[in-house]
């Protein structure tokens, strides 16, 4: 397995300064955030280290030679099921961006979010996520492109509620979704700490899914029993649940990691920062990083 980070918490660096960094911590590898150039809301969002739209890979290959750290993936996680139709179709078109994008760097792997309209059930999202993403994966098929998505539910904010914004977050659902469109360019982007907060087993699905994973992502988080108890599960998950570097949450990293070599997993493991604790400032961003691959690199054996 190789380690490395997810680019979106160092957004005022210029990709050649992550690669930089990335390089000095002693990280293989960075996840590349790939938005549109603008402001996006949502927290984590927004960022972009390469801008599919306007890029020579020329020079992005150069970059990569250079620091000796390779791009895990380009990554872009919008909503391409919202309810607002210019909203999807502008996440579905600078998606499929991405897929090119990732074809002519040879990188070979997007991830994203296979989105959700919260406001309704599995089985009515059901229509709109096959008519959505089967031209998107065979899209991806032409052009030798994996599309890794993440696992995370986005049911955090009164907008996300009550049904999240995001379909692929159990493995059921995933039976379901593979069985409809079984290309071998559809799969996962898996992050043990979504599983926490839902009070799911992160690591029985792993050997089940071996085939399935392309990415995984090195997040952790922590439960608070205590507003856990006073609130319940129905709760937003934020009054209770707290995202937590890599070593400081709920997830036993020794197993997890161990559970996924058993699985046959080597391809990259992203440390994604989301700790508010880490957050003030770029120096403590970057210590952030530094702590989370010194914890994570005693399971992956240099």
């Amino acid at each position: 397995m190789k380690l490395g980070f997810v680019s979106a918490i160092l957004p005022e660096l210029t990709l050649d300064e992550v690669l930089g960094f990335a390089a000095e911590a002693g990280y293989s590898s960075v996840e590349v955030m790939c938005w549109p150039p603008g402001k996006v809301e949502r927290r984590y969002a927004g960022v972009t280290h390469l801008d599919v739209e306007n890029f020579e890979p020329s020079e992005i290959r150069e970059l990569i030679s250079k620091h000796g750290v390779g791009i895990s993936g380009l990554g872009y996680y919008p909503n391409p099921l919202a309810a607002d139709q210019a909203e999807a179709e502008m996440a579905v078109a600078h998606l499929r961006r991405l897929i090119d994008a990732a074809a002519e760097l040879h990188i070979g792997l997007v991830n994203t979010f296979v989105g959700r309209d919260p406001r309704l059930s599995i089985e009515a999202n059901w229509p709109r996520f096959l008519e959505t993403w089967k031209p998107i994966i065979e899209h991806a098929e032409h052009e030798g492109v994996r599309i890794g998505i993440e696992n995370c539910p986005m049911l955090f904010t009164l907008d996300e509620w009550p049904g999240g914004k995001n379909l692929a977050t159990t493995p059921p659902i995933w039976r379901r979704m593979f069985e409809a469109i079984p290309s071998p360019c559809f799969g996962l982007n898996f992050d043990p700490s979504h599983f926490i907060w839902q009070r799911m087993d992160y690591l029985a699905p792993l050997l089940e899914f071996r085939d399935r994973i392309f990415h995984v992502h090195a997040k952790d988080a922590r439960i608070d029993p205590k507003p856990l108890a006073e609130y319940g599960v129905l709760s937003y998950p934020k009054l209770w649940h707290t995202p937590k570097l890599p070593g400081m949450g709920d997830v036993r990293w020794g197993a997890f990691l161990g559970a996924l070599a058993e699985a046959g997993y080597d391809g990259h493991v992203a440390v994604e920062v989301e700790d508010r604790a880490f957050e003030g400032s770029l120096a403590r961003r970057k210590e952030s990083l530094i702590i989370s691959r010194r914890h994570l690199i005693q399971f992956m054996g240099g």
